[in-house]
C-alpha cells in the first residue's frame, strides 16, 4: 500500500495569472480538464497568496487535487494525491496522466509542461534512495528479504528485479552492495593491476564478504578481515551467496580469518605487535559529504588512515573507496587529508560505474611516497 502523489507542471504567459479575470479563465480550463478524468471532483477551498493562488479539490474516493499559480515565473503546479492498496488499480493511470497533461497544455496554451509518474509514499518497503549528490533514485524493489537491527545499525537485504539482492544499512540511505556489483569489488581491488599472490592482506570492514571472496581467488598468503557487525555477515551469508561464496559461513580457512572485532582496536594491537601487511583495505565508511572536513566521520577517517599506514610494509598499499564523481569537493577534501599524512604518501585513482549506485564511483590506491 502507498500514497500516490502525481505532479504536473505548466509554464504559461505570466500576464495570464496577473489579474482576477485571467485567473478565473485559467482556473475554469483546469477544472474542465480535471473533470474529464475525475468526474466526481468537487471544489473545496481557495485563496489568493502572496505569490499567486491556491485551490483545492476533492472527491469521495479520497482523491485530493491542489492547484497553485505562481505569478512571477508564470508557473502552474497541479498535485494529485490518493491512497492505493497494493492490489488496487490506480485511480489515475499513467496513461491518464499523459492524456491529462496534453489536454491541459492545449487548454492553457502552455509553453512547456511536465508530468512525473506517481511518487510512492508510506510504502511497506522504501524504494527511494539518494545518490551521492542527493538526487532521488527510485529502485525496482519488490521484496524485503531480511531485516534486523544490530547493536550498530539497521541491516536490510532487499530484492531488486534487475540488480538482485542488495545490502542496505540504516533505512535505505544508500545501497552498500548488490549482486550485480562485481565491478565495484574488482575496481576496489584493482584486479589485473595489483598482484596479490603470496601477499598478506588486512580488510577493515568488508562485512558483505565480497572483497574477501574475490581476493582469495588471487591466492594470497593470508587475509585478515576485521568486521564489527556480525548481523551484517549473517545476513549476507544467507542472502548474498553469489557475491561472498561460503567465506562468511566458514569464517576461517587455510589462508584467511574473519575476526568479529572493532577494526580500530585490532589495528592498535597490530601496531604494538609490529605486525605488517602488504595491503590494507579500508572498506568502511565512504568519504563524507560536508562543507568542511570536520566532524565525527572525518575524524574517524583520519584515525583509520594514520593507523593503517603504521601496519603497512614500506612497499605496501592502502586501497579504499571514496564517493561519487558528482561530489568533487568531497574528493578534493579527502585528497587534502592524504597530503597531510606523515610520512608522506602518493596516490592513484580509479573509477567505475556501479549498477546499484546508478553513478560513477571513485577509488584510491595510496602508498608511501
Amino acid at each position: 500500500m502507498s500514497v500516490q502523489t502525481i505532479l504536473l507542471d505548466f509554464s504559461i504567459d505570466p500576464q495570464r495569472l496577473g489579474d482576477e479575470v485571467s485567473r478565473k479563465e485559467v482556473r475554469k480550463n483546469i477544472e474542465e480538464a480535471l473533470e474529464s478524468y475525475l468526474p466526481n471532483l468537487r471544489f473545496v477551498y481557495d485563496m489568493i497568496t502572496e505569490d499567486g493562488y491556491f485551490g483545492m479539490y476533492m472527491d469521495k474516493a479520497g482523491v485530493v487535487v491542489s492547484v497553485r499559480f505562481f505569478v512571477a515565473p508564470g508557473l502552474i503546479t497541479i498535485n494529485i494525491e490518493y491512497f492505493k492498496e497494493n492490489t488496487e488499480q490506480p485511480k489515475v493511470s499513467l496513461e491518464s496522466i499523459k492524456s491529462l497533461e496534453n489536454i491541459l497544455r492545449n487548454y492553457l496554451g502552455s509553453e512547456r509542461s511536465k508530468h512525473l509518474p506517481p511518487i510512492k509514499r508510506g510504502t511497506d518497503i522504501d524504494v527511494y534512495l539518494t545518490s551521492s549528490d542527493e538526487r532521488l533514485i527510485e529502485y525496482d524493489i519488490d521484496q524485503m528479504v531480511f531485516e534486523k537491527r544490530s547493536p550498530f545499525q539497521k541491516v536490510q537485504i532487499v530484492h531488486s528485479k534487475v540488480l538482485g539482492n542488495m545490502l542496505v544499512l540504516d533505512e535505505l540511505q544508500s545501497i552498500n552492495l548488490a549482486e550485480a556489483d562485481l565491478i565495484y569489488t574488482e575496481t576496489l581491488m584493482m584486479r589485473g593491476v595489483e598482484q596479490y599472490e603470496g601477499k598478506e592482506i588486512c580488510i577493515l570492514g568488508g562485512g558483505d564478504g565480497a572483497l574477501l571472496y574475490e581476493l582469495l581467488k588471487e591466492k594470497p598468503k593470508f587475509v585478515t578481515m576485521l568486521e564489527i557487525d556480525d548481523v551484517v555477515m549473517q545476513a549476507c551469508n544467507e542472502h548474498l551467496k553469489s557475491i561472498c561464496g561460503d567465506v562468511l559461513e566458514r569464517r576461517r580457512g587455510p589462508n584467511y580469518e574473519i575476526i568479529v572485532e572493532d577494526a580500530m582496536v585490532a589495528l592498535q594491537k597490530y601496531i604494538k605487535e609490529g605486525r605488517k601487511f602488504d595491503y590494507v583495505f579500508g572498506d568502511l565508511t565512504d568519504v563524507p559529504i560536508s562543507p568542511t572536513p570536520t566532524g565525527e566521520l572525518w575524524d574517524f577517517i583520519r584515525t583509520f588512515l594514520e593507523a593503517s599506514f603504521k601496519v603497512l610494509r614500506p612497499n605496501g598499499k592502502f586501497m579504499t573507496h571514496a564517493n561519487g564523481s558528482n561530489c568533487p569537493e568531497a574528493l578534493r577534501m579527502y585528497e587534502n587529508e592524504l597530503k597531510k599524512l606523515d610520512p608522506p604518501v602518493k596516490y592513484t585513482t580509479s573509477k567505475a560505474f556501479v549498477p546499484s549506485f546508478m553513478e560513477e564511483w571513485n577509488f584510491y590506491q595510496v602508498s608511501f611516497a
